[in-house]
């Protein structure tokens, strides 16, 4: 029996209480709905004829798509050991841009089933795209968007369009271990997220200060990952999201935070970046056309 023929001979509101004490029939049922949600998302492509498009514009549609979704903190983090999680139904800021990113490379290379977008979410949300751990998982910014360079997922493009250094140790999880499940639960992680960190601090990191984004706005295309950087001690990046153009102007499109929704910024990005004084600039990087 498939999940689809399965759902169909489960009465859903009188079997609540019932997934409450069975964890693996509530995750098969929501595995089901996830399913459902890829399938609406590979339609839409066929409809749009997406993959005829650049992979940018592709981002925007399939993010565009995401609109009034429910912003759900933390979706990554479950229990057990490191698995890939798969939640279309509340996004983060980050798993908001994610799977606009891992729809628009599945549409552009016609594999458009959910194993299909299952391998390419392992692919780039995992160091080398192999899940080997929680320390696995890229978890910083800056390491994800170097990580998928190196896989010709992504090209940062920040230093290209006017970026200057961005200079600062990274080293926020290993010294806030009581902020992270995986971390207070196996405690010898935490050495490992500390190596990573020393290398991570080593590279050389661009930003683009947030006084010159306006200035330097048509650099930036449709569809490019945005992750603006942080005054927070240890932190590389403190949000995310995409570049969307309307009406001439560049605003930014993403999941703000917790009891909101997937949108885009009314303020262009240069206003929304000033708005905070701990919004300090972007980093940007540029989705590439698969081979």
């Amino acid at each position: 029996m498939d999940r689809r023929t399965f759902l169909k001979t489960v009465p859903l509101a009188a079997g609540a209480p019932l997934l409450v004490g069975i964890p693996s029939l509530r995750s098969f049922l929501l595995e089901d709905e996830d399913a459902l949600i890829c399938s609406k998302k590979f339609e839409l492509a066929v409809s749009l004829d997406l993959r005829r498009k650049p992979i940018g514009e592709v981002v925007i549609e399939i993010g565009k798509s995401f609109l009034g979704t429910d912003y759900v903190a933390n979706t990554l983090e479950q229990p057990g050991e490191e698995r890939l999680v798969v939640n279309l139904r509340g996004l983060d800021c980050v798993s908001f841009y994610e799977n606009a990113l891992v729809f628009a490379r599945c549409i552009k290379k016609n594999k458009t089933t959910f194993k299909d977008y299952k391998a390419e979410l392992q692919f780039i949300r995992y160091r080398g795209g192999l899940i080997n751990g929680y320390p696995s998982r890229l978890h910083y910014s800056s390491d994800y968007f170097y990580d998928n360079e190196k896989k010709t997922v992504l090209k940062n493009v920040t230093r290209t369009i006017g970026g200057v250094p961005f200079k600062k140790t990274i080293n926020f999880m290993s010294t806030h271990p009581e902020s992270y499940r995986q971390l207070k639960e196996q405690p010898a992680l935490i050495e490992v997220i500390q190596k990573q960190e020393a290398v991570i601090s080593k590279r050389a990191v661009y930003h683009l200060p947030k006084d010159a984004v306006h200035k330097e706005a048509k650099k930036i295309l449709n569809g490019d990952i945005l992750a603006i950087t942080a005054d927070i001690p240890g932190m590389d990046v403190a949000h995310t999201g995409i570049a969307i153009w309307q009406e001439g102007k560049l605003h930014f499109l993403h999941a703000p935070l917790s009891g909101s929704k997937v949108q885009i910024t009314e303020k262009t990005l240069a206003e929304y970046l000033a708005a905070s004084p701990k919004r300090l600039g972007i980093m940007v990087a540029r989705p590439v056309e698969p081979a």
